[in-house]
């Protein structure tokens, strides 16, 4: 399988050329089953994001401007003032869906304010703007992630040991599934198989990323089915593998990026940041410049989605794996400190400390 066929197989979202749907792959079935689901509905849309069947910044920002282009399409109204209420309503409701993810509400708030930019427009002709504008959107997503491949790349290139093949940690999903092409933190592994590196020549490990498995199920997924060396290991091991030298580089995507630099990305990544640091391996997060939110000064500001019990004691197991009743803490996400940052990788370039974002 040649590298665009992958992709082509897993697109996280598309939105047909007939507008009346939004073409996702439900990654809650992933790896088992490849399944691609249409969502018609606004319900639909904001259950595939809070369920996280759509999943990733950079994807929920595409899926939530191209659903919210698809769903205005279907307002029956000539009026504009009419349209512009009802498309508001549409657009706050799916802000509610996740409260981390700034790229969801950078996506809602960019077609907010083309709509009313445009609302001297004719409704219908309104409607294909907003078409056009969220393609746009889906289009610059796949340039932002060229541009942290190259960059990412450069770095595997200077970390790499003669004669060996560049060792690179990651976790959760920052890939494809999670963006509308390369992804954030696979990007660099993915531009260096189309600048002619062979799968053999990196080799990448996989953090297993509890309790929801995303780079069980999703990263090795991907990366294995592209034909790069791929191994899994549990969130615990990673002390030893860096312990042992086989990692020269640790990429890792983020949800939201304070102004200071702190990052906030999937739980486990500031343990894995802090074990970096001891053993002086290079940590860089990479970040859409849309992940930057400048109106958050640290990342202590920086809302942490709480999630349900049952994804730690239940899901995955044939049995419950706890006491009924026992306390659970879950939060989805943490917040990785600054200092233990190398670089910020961006599209418009890396950033280095001190950051001022």
């Amino acid at each position: 399988m040649s590298v665009e066929e992958f992709f082509d197989r897993v697109i996280s979202v598309k939105l047909p050329e007939d507008c009346e749907s939004l073409d996702i792959i439900d990654q809650t079935l992933l790896p088992g089953t490849v399944k691609r689901i249409n969502l018609r509905t606004k319900e639909e849309l904001w259950e595939a994001i809070k369920k996280l069947r759509v999943r990733g910044a950079p994807a929920i920002g595409v899926a939530a401007a191209e659903g919210l282009a698809m769903l205005a399409k279907k307002i029956d109204t000539a009026d504009q003032q009419e349209f512009y209420r009802q498309f508001k309503e549409i657009a706050d409701y799916l802000a509610t869906s996740r409260p981390t993810a700034v790229n969801l509400f950078w996506a809602l708030n960019r077609m907010d304010a083309f709509c009313r930019d445009h609302l001297d427009l004719p409704v219908d002709q309104l409607k294909q703007e907003l078409i056009a504008e969220s393609r746009r959107i889906r289009e610059e997503d796949v340039q932002i992630s060229r541009n942290i491949g190259a960059i990412g790349f450069k770095i595997m290139q200077q970390v790499r040991k003669p004669g060996q093949p560049v060792g690179i940690l990651t976790h959760c999903n920052a890939g494809t599934l999670a963006t509308a092409k390369y992804g954030t933190a696979t990007a660099p592994m993915y531009t260096a198989l189309e600048q002619g590196w062979a799968g053999t020549d990196m080799h990448v490990y996989c953090d297993e990323t509890r309790p929801l498995l995303q780079g069980a199920r999703l990263t090795s997924f991907e990366l294995y089915n592209a034909g790069i060396t791929t191994t899994l290991q549990c969130d615990n091991m990673v002390s030893m593998l860096m312990q042992q030298g086989r990692i020269d580089v640790v990429f890792v995507g983020c949800d939201r990026v304070a102004a200071n630099g702190d990052a906030a990305n999937k739980i486990g990544t500031s343990g894995v940041a802090i074990l970096a640091k001891h053993y002086g391996v290079p940590f860089y997060v990479c970040a859409p410049s849309s992940t930057i939110d400048h109106d958050t000064p640290t990342g202590a500001q920086i809302p942490i989605e709480m999630r349900g019990p049952d994804e730690v004691t239940e899901m995955w197991y044939k049995e419950r794996m706890a006491p009924e009743g026992v306390d659970v803490f879950n939060p989805a996400f943490d917040v990785t400190d600054h200092s233990l940052i190398t670089g910020i990788i961006t599209e418009n370039g890396l950033l280095s400390a001190p950051y001022e974002l």
